[in-house]
């Protein structure tokens, strides 16, 4: 790596761009939310470009490349950033590591997908731009940050036939999506979309 230039920095500014444009839609709140996609080096050595820790609650959306975490797929350890990583971590990776072809791991407080996932009930999914997201289902409740609830997530995923986008209602905690793409930074442009599409719904 040159000297002075930080490791992916075109992915970290993506993703430093794409929670400002999440909090900024009032996609998400103070009380967080979390963002990921999987990139690889030039060697296929593949990493996930996370999120920090506090993203939203200290820093209100605004966070830098520089603070964009780095994270080795492999060992799971942060190898570049600033902050911490967040406590959801072991959701994420329980998401990439049951179905590789998840590319993007998003999880926002987006409010109209609270009501329904607070409520515990599904989503309708009414509008025409929403049908290619399919059936918009809320799991069952565990707390936040847990390995219970990823282990929820990871179970909910093997039951299902692996096509993706998906995207779940967690119970009392918001809304997850999962997608593919041709790498990560275009995985996180549709779940940007689909997040924005299913708000509307």
């Amino acid at each position: 790596m040159a000297s002075g230039k930080i490791l992916f920095s075109e992915e970290r500014k993506a993703l430093a761009d794409a929670v400002h444009l999440t909090y900024y839609r009032k996609n998400t709140n103070t009380a967080g939310g979390n963002f990921s996609f999987k990139t690889q080096d030039k060697n296929g050595k593949e990493y996930i470009i996370m999120t920090p820790s506090m993203m939203s609650e200290a820093y209100h959306g605004k966070i830098s490349p520089s603070q964009v975490l780095v994270v080795d797929y492999d060992t799971e350890e942060v190898v570049a950033g600033e902050g911490k990583v967040t406590r959801e971590i072991n959701m994420h990776f329980a998401c990439y590591r049951t179905n590789p072809e998840i590319k993007c791991v998003f999880h926002a407080h987006a409010p109209n997908a609270m009501f329904w996932a607070t409520s515990h009930l599904d989503m309708p999914n009414l509008t025409e731009s929403t049908q290619k997201v399919e059936y918009i289902k809320v799991l069952d409740f565990a707390p936040n940050t847990t390995p219970e609830l990823a282990e929820i997530v990871r179970q909910e995923l093997l039951s299902t036939d692996g096509k993706l986008p998906k995207e779940y209602l967690l119970d009392s905690h918001g809304v997850l999506i999962l997608t593919p793409g041709a790498d990560g930074e275009e995985a996180l442009n549709k779940a940007l979309q689909i997040l924005d599409t299913v708000e509307w719904n």
